[in-house]
C-alpha cells in the first residue's frame, strides 16, 4: 500500500509532542503524516505506526477536515487522548493491516514497536 506525503520536523507534530511529552510523535493533518523526534526512514520502519497514521487520513477523508477536527478533540476532552474512538480505531487497524506496510519483511515485535502515549 502506499504511503502518505511524509512531513519531517514539523513544527505541528513538535506542538503535540511537547503537549503529550513523549519523545516522537507523528500525526495527520489533513492527507499528510507529520512528524517530531522522529525521521521519515525510522517511522517507515513500523508497519503499525504507518498503519496507525494511515487509518487517520482514512478518518479524515470519510469526516472532512472540521468532521474530523471536531469529533478528535470532543473525544479528547471528553474521553482523554488514549480514549478517543479515533485513537482506539487507528490501535485497531495498526493490529490489523500493518501486514499491508511491512514491505515484505517480519512484523517487528511488541519490544520494537513505537509506543502509543497513554496520557489523558
Amino acid at each position: 500500500m502506499q504511503v502518505a506525503r511524509i512531513v519531517e520536523n514539523s513544527p505541528f507534530a513538535r506542538l503535540a509532542r511537547l503537549k503529550l511529552a513523549v519523545p516522537n510523535v507523528a500525526m495527520v493533518l489533513g492527507r499528510s503524516i507529520h512528524l517530531s523526534g522522529v525521521t521519515r526512514e525510522e517511522f517507515l520502519r513500523d508497519p503499525f505506526w504507518v498503519a496507525h497514521e494511515m487509518e487517520h487520513i482514512r478518518q479524515f477523508e470519510q469526516h472532512g477536515r472540521l468532521g474530523f477536527l471536531v469529533r478528535y478533540l470532543w473525544g479528547w476532552a471528553r474521553h482523554g487522548y488514549y480514549h478517543i474512538p479515533f485513537e482506539i480505531d487507528a490501535r485497531t487497524a495498526a493490529e490489523r493491516d500493518a501486514h499491508h506496510y511491512a514491505q515484505g519483511q517480519p512484523l517487528p515485535s511488541a519490544a520494537e514497536r513505537h509506543a502509543t502515549p497513554k496520557v489523558k
